[in-house]
């Protein structure tokens, strides 16, 4: 085969007698520059990771595709199909928030100010992970899918983690957490040994971005209470752009984030 996408399809690396495909190893380096976009709160973020997406699509139906495996991760395939149509969303709803910000005049803003999700919306994302595993579990094992169950959580764990991002939910990169705990193990057993390797450098993002979030969402909360503090009976003017969070004081423009 000849031509540089024929190159990237077939072309293999050896790793300590292992075949390991190029387009596994560029995948999971486009998602974790995407995971770096979505912690500096950056709308590339999005794109980027769908293109990563698109290549581990091919690399995880291993048996459709002839990679080395020759294993079929249904779960880890279709997450990269739900994670196209959730990253539009997220691509979407950060590009307006962007274009509110600019149209303000905040030339450096974020694209999204974190917020900790509430107590009702903590309630469906336990509710949704439940229903999802359960129901991505029974699916999978009557595909014939390899661990059916470890696959069903991490695809459900993904699509959560991915729409909390868009959200701006700070619970999001706990999920994530969870997500890669089960994994790593599950890649490592099954042979797809660059994603998990990457899975555990997610890991270290994961808790960086986790604590960067939690520390700009604590900043503007001791912000919003300083002008409370400052203003004559307590009454905080009205803000200016926010970016999700209703009623709180933007960030827009600050650089808390790394």
């Amino acid at each position: 085969m000849t031509g540089p996408l024929d190159w990237l399809f077939d072309a293999t690396l050896t790793v300590a007698g292992h075949d390991v495909l190029w387009r596994e190893i560029l995948g999971n380096l486009f998602g974790l520059a995407s995971a770096v976009g979505g912690l500096r709160r950056r709308v590339w973020a999005w794109p980027v990771g769908i293109v990563g997406n698109v290549l581990l699509f091919t690399v995880f139906l291993g048996a459709v595709f002839h990679t080395p495996q020759t294993i079929d991760l249904y779960g880890q395939a279709a997450r990269q199909v739900f994670f196209v149509a959730v990253s539009v969303y997220g691509w979407v709803r950060w590009s307006r928030t962007r274009r509110t910000a600019l149209a303000a005049g905040v030339e450096d803003a974020p694209a999204v100010e974190p917020r900790w999700a509430t107590a009702g919306e903590r309630v469906l994302l336990l509710v949704a992970a439940a229903a999802g595993t359960l129901l991505f579990a029974w699916v999978f094992t009557r595909l014939g899918s390899w661990g059916p169950w470890a696959d069903a959580w991490i695809l459900t764990g993904s699509l959560l983690a991915t729409y909390g991002m868009a959200r701006g939910w700070i619970e999001f990169w706990l999920v994530w957490i969870a997500v890669d705990a089960v994994g790593v193990p599950l890649l490592l057993t099954a042979g797809y040994y660059p994603s998990a390797v990457l899975y555990l450098v997610y890991g270290g993002v994961v808790v960086h971005g986790f604590l960067t979030w939690w520390r700009t969402r604590r900043a503007a909360d001791a912000a919003k209470a300083r002008v409370a503090t400052d203003v004559p009976g307590g009454v905080v003017p009205a803000p200016g752009p926010t970016t999700g969070v209703a009623g709180a004081a933007s960030t827009l423009g600050r650089r808390e984030d790394v």
